[in-house]
């Protein structure tokens, strides 16, 4: 009697606890989408949106009537005749080649001195690390286009210190000529990016483990041996983030090209991709042709980030010759099996009369 009075009780309260919980849930899935709510809305319409529309605009033309267009403008699809244009535009597949080649100098050379500097500051024997990190990632604070500025009057003769000095010792350094202009653009990205990428690889460094430099230690590791052997291996994804920001980051080359061009008479207004898309669109009008440039520059960008990253991503040449090993033994083990089975005798059941079971007789007409 008192066991069935308990459990009358128990079920007539109330169970608050678990639609609290269940309310709690609720709350909690809607949480993160009430704070990234008006993250995704600037995502969508400063990224997502832009995006779109290029793509579409695109393969869209305007015509215009009447000499300047005073008698209306019509859009009308266009297919590929924009893509067209733009790859038949010599200046424009010009301003490709030359971005390839300041991407194969500048690049390397900025990663191989962000990674040393990264290394001596995060090095045990390194005076006021702090201090030195804030230097060096200075000028990533400065926009490009003062920082062009204020090398613009490195580079022009009358006005630069650098090329007097040069001049007074016989030297006549041109900086802003036809073919130093592009490695005078390159200093100037390596001088603002490279505090930037460093401060990525010093993040990746303090992240390996103080057991990791001991047992080196122990081992008798010098300090070239512990950043050849230990500290570049382990950095490695951070050296592979930063190569494919600084390749996507130069076909987008703009700013300095743009600024340069003030001073220096060899940079036309297609002298980068980047560069010839605004004259298109901002210049000429032609909206369309520079949409289809902006996509050949975002294809071209995907295109070569994606092949850096297969080509770092390939498993070692040992764990290669292996799989290769593996999948030729495999196969030899798979033509002796079809051999074996071709070879084979067949094997007929004849029924002998009287008996129950047959009879188990071979091609050659003999029981076994």
């Amino acid at each position: 009697m008192t066991a069935t009075q308990d459990r009358a009780t128990a079920a007539s309260q109330p169970r608050t606890g678990f639609r609290t919980s269940t309310k709690a849930t609720a709350a909690q899935k809607r949480a993160p989408w009430i704070l990234l709510g008006p993250f995704l809305a600037l995502f969508v319409l400063t990224f997502i949106v832009p995006i779109i529309s290029a793509l579409f605009q695109s393969f869209t033309t305007v015509d215009r009537q009447g000499l300047f267009g005073e008698d209306g403008v019509v859009g009308r699809f266009a297919g590929f005749d924009n893509y067209a244009i733009a790859l038949q535009d010599s200046g424009f597949v010009a301003s490709i080649g030359r971005m390839l080649l300041f991407g194969i100098v500048q690049v390397p050379v900025m990663i191989v001195l962000c990674t040393i500097l990264a290394l001596l500051l995060e090095s045990a024997s390194a005076r006021w690390p702090a201090f030195f990190r804030a230097v060096y990632f200075m000028p990533y604070g400065v926009p490009g286009v003062i920082a062009t500025i204020l090398w613009s009057f490195l580079y022009v003769p009358g006005l630069s210190p650098i090329v007097a000095l040069l001049q007074s010792i016989g030297l006549q350094p041109d900086f802003l000529g036809a073919n130093s202009v592009l490695w005078s653009i390159a200093n100037i990205v390596t001088w603002t990016y490279t505090g930037y990428n460093m401060l990525i690889i010093v993040a990746q460094l303090k992240s390996i483990p103080g057991e990791v430099y001991e047992a080196a230690k122990m081992d008798g590791a010098g300090p070239f041996q512990v950043a050849w052997r230990i500290q570049i291996p382990l950095i490695a994804p951070a050296l592979v983030l930063t190569t494919v920001f600084s390749i996507i980051g130069t076909l987008q080359l703009f700013a300095e090209p743009q600024i340069l061009s003030t001073v220096a008479p060899a940079i036309d207004t297609e002298y980068t991709p980047n560069y010839a898309a605004y004259t298109n669109a901002f210049a000429f009008n032609e909206y369309g042709v520079a949409s289809a440039q902006a996509v050949i520059i975002a294809l071209a960008a995907f295109v070569l980030s994606f092949a850096f990253l297969a080509l770092t991503n390939r498993p070692p040449k040992s764990e290669r010759d292996q799989k290769k090993r593996a999948k030729r033994d495999g196969l030899e083990a798979r033509r002796a099996l079809q051999t074996r089975a071709a070879d084979r005798p067949v094997v007929t059941t004849q029924a002998a009369p009287g008996l129950q079971s047959g009879r188990v007789a071979t091609t050659e007409g003999t029981d076994r």
